[in-house]
């Protein structure tokens, strides 16, 4: 009975408080498995609203703007399956391992976030266990699904970044992250650069690595599939018309590559 009484003290989502977990098109039948760590705001009502303004949780610290829309449309578009978490990375960042100073941030970019300030290991690992755990279990539950099924699976972990950061203006409209496996970036940006009207990155504007990444490292690297992170600037999927644009491009795109991979 003490036991499950300090486990209830310690329970960060309860009554009123939605599954960290969203999927759509969970039985398509793409090589794709999508994933988008940064897929919602939503903050859990014990945290309230983490000390911080409204005109602050709607920003790019809080999560991927445009990124829903368009990882909804483009699973919809190939049949595949995709796997969102809808809490805010503020709560706990699902895409950096557990542990890290960005983790479970106290300041993101200058924005300082009180709530998390000073805050005991227990709600460290309630966060990790309620929203990091169930969201990375299923992934790599679908994964192993797959794989037992025999079913080619490719992983592409879907973000969006700021057209400006630190004051600089960032040229790429979209960029292809990878660390350990080239295979798949290396066709995206064959076939991004064709289309002849955008600034494609290669590993920008960000990088991945075991230090700053979870899920590609994690779920795509040590489990051996063929994976990348598609990051898509803000600006270009605000709204539903950047997003459906962006989706078909990307749809069109994969599905072309999708004949040249070694599956």
């Amino acid at each position: 009975m003490a036991l499950e009484a300090a486990e209830a003290a310690d329970q960060l989502l309860g009554e009123g408080d939605i599954p960290p977990v969203h999927e759509v098109n969970a039985e398509g039948t793409s090589p794709f498995l999508l994933t988008s760590d940064h897929y919602g705001r939503v903050l859990p009502r014990a945290l309230g609203d983490l000390g911080v303004a409204e005109s602050e949780l709607v920003r790019h610290i809080a999560w991927d703007i445009g990124i829903a829309g368009v990882a909804e449309r483009l699973a919809r578009m190939l049949d595949a399956h995709l796997i969102a978490q809808r809490y805010s990375r503020l709560v706990i960042d699902c895409n950096r391992p557990p542990g890290v100073a960005s983790s479970i941030p106290v300041i993101s970019e200058a924005t300082a976030i009180p709530r998390n300030e000073g805050i005991s290991e227990q709600e460290r690992e309630a966060r990790r266990r309620e929203i990091f755990e169930p969201y990375h279990r299923r992934i790599g539950a679908a994964i192993s699904r797959r794989i037992h099924d025999k079913r080619p699976t490719v992983l592409i972990s879907l973000h969006s970044f700021t057209p400006v950061y630190a004051g600089i203006a960032r040229p790429w409209h979209i960029g292809t992250l990878y660390h350990r496996d080239p295979v798949l970036p290396r066709l995206l940006l064959k076939h991004l650069r064709a289309e002849g009207d955008i600034v494609v990155g290669d590993n920008e504007p960000y990088a991945v690595s075991d230090l700053t990444d979870y899920t590609i490292p994690v779920h795509g690297e040590a489990r051996g599939l063929v994976n990348t992170g598609i990051e898509i600037r803000q600006d270009l999927i605000t709204d539903q018309s950047g997003q459906q644009q962006w989706s078909e491009r990307l749809a069109r795109i994969l599905a072309e590559i999708e004949a040249e991979l070694p599956l």
